[in-house]
């Protein structure tokens, strides 16, 4: 096959690239410049979009004996990725943009260029695994029909099948991620050393890339500029006031900034934010925990979706690292000027503290994702004052 490695200078990408080629494939490597501020050096490794960062692909693939080219992918990079973003704390939402630049910049714009240019597939550095297993073919009596199944990864501590739900079945089919049976961290850095490619020691990105310097309320402030109001207690009491309501999100208890103390002595938490008043509410623990949550735009692998109106017993994730719960899910049609497909989600277990709308929640079988949608509602567990807006 002809596959395009997608390269961001790291070593598991360029990692993923060697063992493209190692299977036979025709591989051409290319990073994708996201910053429109490439000419700023970064200090470590926040990113993956750095002019450092381009360099170091480059050196991989000199290694590997690859093509190698740098596609400019900044402005539909600010006009999709930093555009939502914005957007969703702009509207007191909470807004993941690793799961966006997945669906927008790797998993559309990426692919399908490469799909354009006569690629058969991407290959990431992605950790997850892709099965393949043979099913039913209800055209064909008897028959049977291949399903491309997207797994966690055996490195639980570095899994992103969380942050690739969001490319469906289709995009699926396209992707390759030659890491998904790697169980750590250091056997891809070995497996780099032993390869001789320089960036096997180097330190992994972290935060969000276009956030340089990793403070996210600064960052907001600058784009979105300053908005005073209020911070309420549950009950509307006004305790303190804010630089903008789009800095908080829920479950956040440090920064608040808050005069007085809870009577009882507690710590408070943001649980809602509300745009169009301007004001954070927050309030204690217990008012975080949520048993019910509706989602949107939901996306579904090929043989996953439910049948209409039944509930299947899985797990559900709302946090990148986060753990696992039992749940009830099921499907449900959207709205007719809405998304045309959405989930409803009842916890099983214990509930789940701090949801937020925006947040992505992914579906789970044990190891295998389902599906993917994005938060809407939340409804709290405990009952709730209707000072906070929320269900």
């Amino acid at each position: 096959m002809r596959v395009l490695a997608a390269m961001s200078g790291g070593v598991d990408s360029a990692v993923a690239a060697a063992l493209a080629v190692d299977a036979g494939h025709e591989v051409v490597g290319v990073h994708m410049a996201l910053s429109r501020n490439r000419d700023q050096f970064r200090t470590g490794s926040r990113g993956c979009c750095s002019i450092e960062d381009a360099g170091d692909a480059r050196r991989a693939a000199d290694v590997l004996g690859i093509p190698y080219y740098v596609w400019d992918l900044s402005e539909r990079f600010e006009d999709t990725v930093v555009a939502d973003f914005l957007a969703e704390y702009e509207a007191g939402r909470t807004p993941n943009p690793c799961v966006r630049c997945n669906e927008h910049i790797k998993f559309e714009a990426l692919l399908d260029k490469a799909t354009a240019l006569g690629f058969d597939a991407v290959a990431t550095g992605h950790y997850a695994r892709v099965v393949t297993r043979d099913v039913p073919d209800p055209s064909a009596p008897g028959g049977t029909r291949p399903v491309r199944e997207l797994h966690r990864s055996p490195n639980t501590a570095k899994d992103q099948s969380y942050v690739l739900a969001v490319m469906g079945p289709e995009r699926l089919a396209r992707a390759i991620f030659p890491l998904g049976g790697f169980a750590s961290k250091d056997e891809v850095r070995a497996e780099a050393a032993r390869r001789g490619l320089s960036v096997s020691a180097k330190p992994d990105s972290y935060d969000i890339c276009f956030v340089a310097d990793g403070d996210t309320q600064g960052f907001l402030r600058e784009r979105l500029g300053a908005r005073p109001g209020e911070i309420v207690d549950a009950e509307g009491a006004v305790l303190g006031e804010h630089d903008g309501a789009y800095a908080f999100t829920v479950g956040q208890r440090k920064g608040l900034r808050i005069d007085r103390p809870a009577p009882d002595g507690r710590p408070r938490y943001v649980l809602d934010v509300q745009p169009a008043r301007n004001r954070v509410v927050v309030g204690p623990a217990e008012l975080l925990s949520v048993d019910r949550v509706e989602a949107g735009a939901a996306v579904w692998f090929d043989g996953a979706r439910p049948a209409p109106g039944a509930w299947v017993d899985a797990e559900v994730q709302v946090r990148a690292h986060g753990a696992p719960v039992p749940a009830r899910v099921r499907a449900v049609e959207g709205a007719p000027e809405g998304p045309a497909q959405g989930m409803e989600i009842a916890l099983t277990g214990a509930p789940l503290r701090g949801v937020a709308a925006g947040q992505s929640v992914v579906v789970y079988d044990g190891t295998r994702v389902l599906g993917q949608a994005t938060v809407d509602r939340a409804y709290r567990a405990a009952a709730a004052p209707t000072a906070t807006g929320a269900g």
